[in-house]
């Protein structure tokens, strides 16, 4: 018997392989796919997605990396890009849909150079020389910013939340997300500002209108007093952070007290509430008049806080009791009977306010915060949502402002000084990159044409309008979706921190390239569930 015609098999049955052009094209549509899926929501005059999940939860947003999250990309090339937005709304907070586009184009432009034969390393090559003038071009057409220019930081803000639904309310939240992010500054010994924008707190309540948000200096705890005849309203407040229960302690072993007769009963009742009275008296002798406690507080002791007039939260979350001791300089004490004065942190005022049919104590007029807190109003949960979407887009772009001190203008401006930057650098380079090089420039200007599309513009015309100007010397003539007409980006102070164009730029390159240098996929299927049984337990007599 001659074996020569047995087919060998290396790969699990039923494992999908795709090779050469055919894996190149396939990731190249499926990654393509991705960035046409978003393309639509980018600029002012973008649209919103409605994304509804497996057990149907709704999203509606124009926020690209919420899109991508919320949809379930299979595609292992599609996924690549969906981590170009992650990676951008980690790094900047803002600019994902810019980043998923500028991908997208890359890898559509790249597409044309392989069917001229030309081969994806020497597109890889000449993308990433691209890439490092793009970043030259970007630092040479930037403007300083500081601390101090307050209106040019609200303007930075503004432009993040112009595209989204919060636009019509945009001047009113840019001065509260200015005002949160200076409050939460740090200076390090080198005189850099830093920003942690966990010190932000949001609390998010639907039922009114979103301009009834409010920013707290302070904190809001989504906690009421434990008991109601506490006051409701602490001023001059001594702040007590304790990680222990107000609570007679349990054996951890089993144990059983045996009673023979009332007396003894009544001892050991006394003896459990001069337990509970000495906690209560330990955090009275300390100054404190109001506690939050991580831990429970007993019933018993509920009475005495309320008796000592001790304003008294419990399980309060870990993450608003470290906040707690930041705003208030308190310590957090988890042994009650070493509770002293200089653990006490202090507040102005601590108040029991509604917020619509809730309770919640709001923490305020601390001395130096170094947390805020924003209470987000909507009419919707869905609208509440999307204006927090937009506020942490436009904290995170005046944080970067600020640290970076450096900023670029909108309205595609800067991607037509950039494409024209790099398609005048093309010239100078020899071989075969040179062709790459101009793919990229002309990959540039999908954001001028996007926003041209968006705003139901002709982007022929509107590009070709664009080149002009920028040859003029113009270097900041952008679309303006609401007139229609080519405009100075920098006059109409649609402006953005320089690192969106850096991450985006530098991210969508090297996701292309990645893609590119690919041209075998295997893909193996998984296995079959067993029918029915344990598994392994079929065949035992073979």
């Amino acid at each position: 018997m001659g074996m020569g015609n047995a087919p060998v098999l290396i790969l699990r049955e039923g494992t999908k392989r795709d090779k050469g052009k055919d894996a190149q094209f396939n990731n190249i549509t499926a990654a393509r796919t991705i960035a046409d899926a978003v393309r639509s929501s980018l600029g002012p005059r973008g649209m919103d997605k409605m994304l509804v999940d497996s057990i149907g939860d709704v999203v509606i947003t124009n926020d690209g990396v919420t899109i991508l999250k919320e949809m379930d990309v299979q595609h292992p090339a599609a996924k690549m890009l969906v981590e170009v937005a992650k990676t951008q709304d980690q790094e900047v907070g803002d600019g994902t849909t810019t980043s998923v586009i500028i991908a997208g184009e890359l890898l559509k432009k790249s597409l044309d150079l392989i069917d001229s034969n030309v081969h994806p390393t020497i597109i890889a090559a000449g993308y990433r020389l691209a890439n490092e003038k793009a970043q030259e071009i970007l630092k040479g057409v930037a403007k300083k910013v500081s601390l101090q220019d307050e209106a040019l930081l609200e303007q930075i803000a503004e432009t993040s939340m112009i595209s989204k639904q919060v636009n019509s309310s945009k001047k009113f939240f840019a001065k509260m997300v200015v005002d949160a992010v200076k409050t939460i500054l740090d200076k390090d010994e080198n005189g850099k500002y830093t920003a942690d924008l966990k010190n932000i707190q949001t609390v998010k309540k639907a039922g009114a209108n979103m301009e009834e948000s409010e920013l707290v200096k302070g904190l809001i705890i989504d906690k009421e007093p434990v008991s109601p005849t506490m006051p409701k309203l602490v001023k001059n407040a001594k702040i007590a952070l304790i990680d222990a229960a107000f609570e007679v302690k349990k054996p951890e072993i089993d144990a059983k007290i045996q009673i023979t007769d009332p007396e003894m009963l009544s001892k050991f009742i006394a003896e459990e509430e001069k337990t509970l009275k000495d906690m209560v008296d330990a955090v009275k002798k300390a100054g404190a008049n109001v506690v939050f406690c991580q831990k429970g507080i007993d019933d018993l002791a509920q009475h005495f806080f309320a008796k000592e007039g001790i304003y008294a939260c419990r399980r309060v979350k870990k993450s608003d009791m470290e906040r707690l001791g930041k705003s208030t300089n308190a310590s957090i004490v988890s042994k009650i009977s070493e509770l002293n004065a200089d653990d006490l942190g202090t507040a102005e005022t601590v108040e029991l306010k509604f917020v619509g049919d809730e309770q919640m104590t709001f923490i305020t007029g601390c001395k130096d915060p170094k947390t805020v807190s924003i209470l987000v109003r909507g009419g919707t949960n869905h609208v509440a949502d999307e204006v927090e979407r937009s506020l942490v887009d436009a904290w995170s772009v005046v944080k970067v402002s600020i640290e970076d001190g450096m900023i670029v203008t909108g309205g595609g401006s800067t991607a037509m000084e950039l494409a024209m930057g790099v398609r005048d650098y093309a010239a100078s380079v020899g071989g075969r990159e040179q062709i790459a090089i101009e793919a990229f420039a002309s990959a540039m200007e999908i954001i001028p044409t996007t926003l041209a599309e968006n705003a139901g513009l002709d982007p022929i015309n509107m590009v070709i309008e664009m080149r002009k100007q920028h040859k003029a010397g113009k270097k900041y003539a952008g679309i303006n979706p609401f007139t229609g007409k080519v405009e100075d980006m920098m006059g109409l102070n649609v402006i953005e921190p320089i690192r969106i164009g850096q991450q985006a730029i530098s991210s969508a390159t090297d996701a292309a390239v990645m893609i590119l240098r690919i041209d075998d996929v295997i893909a193996s299927k998984s296995a079959p569930a067993p029918a029915g049984g344990a598994p392994g337990m079929g065949g035992m007599d073979d």
